[in-house]
């Protein structure tokens, strides 16, 4: 059992881990959200176009990391030793809207390298734990010394009104802790007392203790790493988007700066004097001379120049081209480092055949496979967290072992499938593994299971197979009564 002191001391060394992951985690999600600072650019380029361009961006982050997102879908949980998926597991999942919100926790964890997972009983109803997705800005995971499975506690933090608040979970107990929120623009004389509001303290609550024991026996919150490495920080997909997507927006910039001076020719008048025009007084006087407004000759597009050896010499404008095919090799080069097939980029597709197609989308897929793996080991653990929230130790014990079952990565045909199916089919395999494999829910393959065998019921020859072979409810023929007659009598006869 940790005293006050002991967490209070455990949730400011887990605070200033947060807040040092918080910095590169923002800027992962302001580039996926598309604000993009320019960048790479000279100083002269930067001093006259900068604040030019400062809203636009090319948004390349965003299609990088939506990509294995869109593939990765959650269809139930096995526990070890079962055939079918747990039921009430998958109830716990879409009752908490889990089929939505595991989409925004898969793509926080491609964009800021992890998310996490908390699991809490309803005191309401003991049977539905609650179960939410949280963000790597708000929670984090303290682990046993020298593992990195074993958790020691848990922290999340948010901001709520004027107030922080600060939840910290351990194996036996939770405490909850709040602060006024930290503001800037205090005095000097009130440093002390800033001092004094920075710091936690425990949160009153009439409904509950504080802390409060935890009946699970397991700290309820699960990390979900994106790329885990053995001793760093997971990684972030979209970590090694952001130069190259620095130096599209620029080369996107100077385009559009090169094609505004390409509109406007720039051309230079050579052996005449600037063209004058006379100025009148207010009776219609000659009372000087003024230069030409040269605005008025790009409005007008006429100029008359006087002088014997007069010429106009204009500077040829830039190659534009150039820039376009420099910007396809970066969008193409973004496409090998991510394993984001070039179709999802650069929105050129030839008359492929299919098994073109398919090699294309080859490392999208094994991108993917390689997330459904660690993403489902901490899925793994979730659902035995679920078990426990319900008080079904044994179950937990069986889940700890179980798998996670997700849809098909690889995008196919329904021809394709369907033909692919039943070549299996015709191996041997089952019905129910053949709907599954179809990307069907454990729900939804029940259901077709009890639709097909009312089909069956429904079917005539079906029916009439059973009658035949004695499994139906007609009655059987009787054998004919044996009179004494000579049957090869009667059958010469006939």
């Amino acid at each position: 059992m940790a005293t006050e002191g002991q967490a209070l001391q455990l949730v400011a060394l887990l605070e200033n881990e947060l807040i040092r992951r918080r910095g590169p985690i923002d800027r992962h999600n302001d580039y996926y959200r598309g604000k993009h600072p320019l960048k790479f650019a000279s100083e002269e380029f930067a001093k006259f176009h900068g604040e030019r361009y400062r809203d636009f961006s090319d948004n390349w982050v965003q299609v990088v990391a939506d990509s294995p997102v869109e593939r990765l879908t959650v269809t139930g949980f096995v526990a070890d030793g079962e055939i079918s998926a747990d039921k009430d597991l998958w109830k716990v999942w879409q009752v908490n809207g889990l089929d939505a919100d595991s989409q925004l926790g898969f793509l926080g964890a491609v964009t800021g390298a992890r998310c996490f997972v908390l699991v809490w009983g309803d005191p309401d109803d003991p049977d539905m734990p609650v179960v939410t997705f949280e963000d790597a800005t708000q929670c984090i995971v303290a682990y046993e010394p020298g593992s990195r499975r074993l958790r020691r506690a848990a922290l999340k933090r948010w901001q709520d009104g004027n107030m922080d608040f600060a939840t910290l979970y351990l194996k036996d107990q939770v405490w909850k802790f709040a602060r006024p929120l930290a503001r800037q623009d205090k005095s000097p004389q009130m440093a002390d007392v800033d001092e004094e509001l920075k710091r936690w303290k425990p949160r009153e609550l009439s409904a509950e203790p504080n802390p409060q024991p935890n009946p699970m026996g397991v700290v309820p919150m699960v990390e979900l790493p994106n790329k885990p490495m053995l001793v760093e920080d997971p990684i972030s997909d979209v970590a090694g988007v952001v130069a190259m997507q620095d130096a599209i927006n620029l080369l996107w910039a100077q385009l559009f700066t090169a094609s505004d001076y390409a509109s406007f020719p720039q051309r230079v008048v050579l052996g005449a004097e600037r063209p004058m025009i006379p100025k009148l007084n207010s009776a219609g006087e000659i009372v000087g001379k003024q230069p030409v407004d040269l605005d008025k000759f790009q409005v007008d597009r006429v100029a008359w120049i006087t002088g014997k050896d007069a010429r106009i010499a204009e500077w040829q404008a830039a190659n534009l081209a150039m820039y376009t095919g420099v910007m396809e090799v970066a969008v193409g080069h973004l496409a090998a480092q991510t394993r984001t097939p070039q179709h999802y980029l650069i929105g050129k597709m030839a008359n492929l055949a299919e098994g073109a197609l398919l090699a294309a989308e080859t490392g999208l897929v094994k991108r993917c496979d390689e997330k459904t793996l660690w993403y489902g080991q901490g899925l793994r653990e979730v659902s035995r967290l679920i078990a426990l929230a319900k008080g079904e130790d044994a179950k937990a014990q069986a889940l700890r072992s179980g798998r996670v079952l997700w849809a098909e990565t690889e995008s196919r045909s329904h021809a394709q499938m369907a033909d692919a199916l039943l070549k299996l089919k015709q191996l041997g395999f089952p019905f129910e593994w053949l709907a599954l494999r179809y990307g069907l829910t454990p729900t939804e393959v029940a259901d077709v299971l009890v639709m097909r065998e009312r089909e069956l019921e429904a079917d005539p020859v079906t029916e009439l197979t059973r009658s035949l072979t004695g499994g139906g409810t007609a009655p059987a023929e009787e054998p004919p009564a044996d009179d004494g007659a000579d049957p090869d009598a009667e059958s010469e006869a006939a």
